[in-house]
């Protein structure tokens, strides 16, 4: 029985979590990714580039799945006290069905701590709000300290995201042929954020990469950035993110800025070259 487990989705881009103290577990339960008839399960041994490879082969949309209340269940196994942070409810139902499955636990174990935080978003934010929740259990330690203390994290991050391809949402029918031939032809970057409601809101259409850079720039200082901790988790962009470092160490040579690749089903998302940037504000 370990006093501390953190479950999270395969929204978090984090296979592991490296700084965390002994008395905690780290748990990510898989999305699947179904494209045509394969179905890739978005574990640590994933081969992401495989996966990208089928989507951009196929002619069929890809489609994701959230956990089984199952699976969520069998991760709150031997803990004392669980914190459980899912992506937004907006593109999955994996809060429900982690949802459900803390309901199964209390009925067997009613003496158990768990706590579920829709993130409301993807990618880097989460990452963020996993690392602060580590730092929280090992600094404040009491339960419903750090429940308190990332709840209130929570309201100081926020995600930008910026897409260079569009491919499956034009699949899936969420935009327009249209927009994703000219996304592809006029090398348009989509740049939006995760509203407060969990939904990823398109904000700039910019033109290439450096009026992406600038985009992504000005929404920071708009919402208040400062230098503080970041984490930019991306699908093979190297040279975004390079360069939004060196853009931001510019002013805030403190900033504390942590880069990632995305995990499948963020690569899923994001598509080839996308950013899914949170940071603290």
């Amino acid at each position: 029985m370990t006093k501390w487990k953190i479950v999270v989705d395969s929204g978090c881009d984090l296979p592991q979590l490296e700084e965390r103290s002994a008395e905690l577990a780290f748990v990510r339960v898989p999305l699947t990714i179904t494209v045509a008839d394969q179905v890739f399960v978005d574990s640590e041994d994933l081969d992401i580039d495989q996966m990208m490879a089928a989507m951009a082969a196929s002619k069929e949309a890809a489609q994701s799945a959230c956990p089984s209340p199952q699976a969520y269940r069998e991760a709150y196994e031997d803990a004392e006290n669980i914190l459980v942070l899912t992506i937004t409810g907006g593109l999955s139902g994996s809060f429900n069905a982690a949802r459900v499955a803390r309901e199964m636990l209390l009925e067997d174990k009613p003496e158990v701590n768990i706590y579920l935080l829709d993130t409301l978003s993807a990618g880097g934010e989460i990452d963020l709000l996993v690392l602060e929740a580590a730092r929280l259990i090992q600094e404040v330690g009491e339960f419903e300290g750090v429940v308190e203390g990332i709840r209130d994290y929570q309201s100081h991050t926020k995600l930008l995201f910026v897409l260079s391809k569009i491919d499956n949402l034009v699949k899936n029918g969420r935009v327009s042929k249209l927009l994703g031939h000219m996304v592809g032809l006029l090398n348009i970057r989509m740049v939006g954020e995760a509203s407060d409601e969990g939904k990823l809101e398109l904000l700039h259409r910019p033109r290439g990469h450096k009026k992406s850079l600038q985009a992504v720039q000005t929404e920071l200082e708009k919402n208040g950035y400062q230098g503080g901790r970041m984490v930019l988790a991306h699908r093979k962009n190297d040279k975004f993110c390079q360069d939004l470092i060196a853009q931001i160490q510019k002013e805030y040579p403190q900033a504390d800025i942590r880069v990632l690749p995305t995990s499948g089903l963020c690569s899923f998302y994001g598509e080839e070259g996308g950013i899914l940037l949170g940071y603290e504000c």
